[in-house]
């Protein structure tokens, strides 16, 4: 049995705490929601815990997680670990990595991803950071991670950032399929060919090349709703996507897919964009083409 310290008890780090203990490991979890802690403070979680101790972050990434590193670097000992499992840039974690380093306090980066069905399906875990490290987290990551073998639901991807780095990427690719699934269904909703387009996406499901836990999603989003029409298309993006085209950018390597999902994320917001408005009237222009005049 394993012991942890988990700090941020929200959506995901609740039932990571669940699936933890559900695997007789001990989780002592902080958060500022009473109602779901069970420390009253950050040095009140860290004197629960032996040592040598592992206390593992899922809080907001930049400034709340530097601010967290840096308590938990004046609380732990010499030979302690933190694990940051937030969606930190990866150019965070050589930060963080070097402040704790000052203490003899070990860090790691962890990109998690599962979503809120990681408590029943398991994590994807990717790891930076030092081998002995990652060997002394590894019950816990065996906890977390999907049943099967290890290296297809966790990877030691490399030195400190480079997990967040690998997360970063694995979002810029989901970035990707996700709008690939939304403009499929879009156009076959638009042809008015098919007549059932639920039944349609939901026969991909088996066989198909394009399978996949997104298609699942999709299929559950459509049997509750099957036109969607109680959401509005206002989609948000949380950074990853952002960092994954610099570093596309940084590399010279083309990513018209990633790209075009992100910026698509960025249409999605705008009751009226300029841009479509200089568009129309472009057209309008030079080849007199019939214009929509605001009412």
């Amino acid at each position: 049995m394993a012991q942890l310290g988990l700090i941020g008890l929200g959506k995901m780090g609740f039932n990571m705490r669940e699936r933890l203990r559900a695997a007789g490991h001990e989780v002592v979890g902080y958060d500022r929601n009473p109602d779901v802690t069970d420390s009253t403070s950050l040095e009140d979680m860290v004197s629960k815990l032996d040592g040598p101790r592992i206390v593992w972050i899922m809080v907001p990434a930049g400034e709340p997680t530097r601010q967290t590193v840096a308590e938990l670097g004046n609380l732990l000992s010499e030979g302690d670990l933190v694990i940051d499992g937030g969606n930190s840039k990866y150019t965070d974690d050589r930060i963080n990595a070097d402040l704790l380093a000052t203490k003899k306090i070990g860090y790691l980066d962890c990109g998690v991803s599962g979503g809120v069905w990681g408590k029943d399906n398991g994590y994807g875990l990717m790891v930076g950071g030092a081998a002995s490290d990652v060997e002394k987290a590894m019950p816990i990551f065996d906890a977390l991670r999907p049943e099967g073998p290890r290296d297809e639901g966790f990877s030691h991807a490399g030195a400190v950032g480079s997990g967040h780095y690998a997360k970063m990427i694995h979002n810029g690719i989901e970035y990707g399929m996700m709008q690939a699934f939304a403009e499929g269904f879009e156009l076959l909703e638009a042809a008015k060919v098919v007549e059932n387009v639920p039944a349609v996406i939901k026969g991909w499901q088996r066989g198909t090349v394009v399978r996949s836990w997104l298609l699942d999603l999709l299929v559950r989003a459509l049997d509750e709703d099957p036109e969607l029409d109680d959401l509005e298309g206002y989609v948000e993006d949380s950074g990853e996507g952002r960092w994954t085209l610099e570093e596309a950018i940084n590399n010279a390597v083309p990513a018209p897919v990633i790209s075009a999902a992100l910026f698509a994320r960025f249409a999605s917001r705008q009751e009226d964009s300029a841009a479509m408005r200089a568009v129309a009237a472009l057209r309008n222009q030079f080849g007199g083409h019939a214009v929509k005049k605001v009412q």
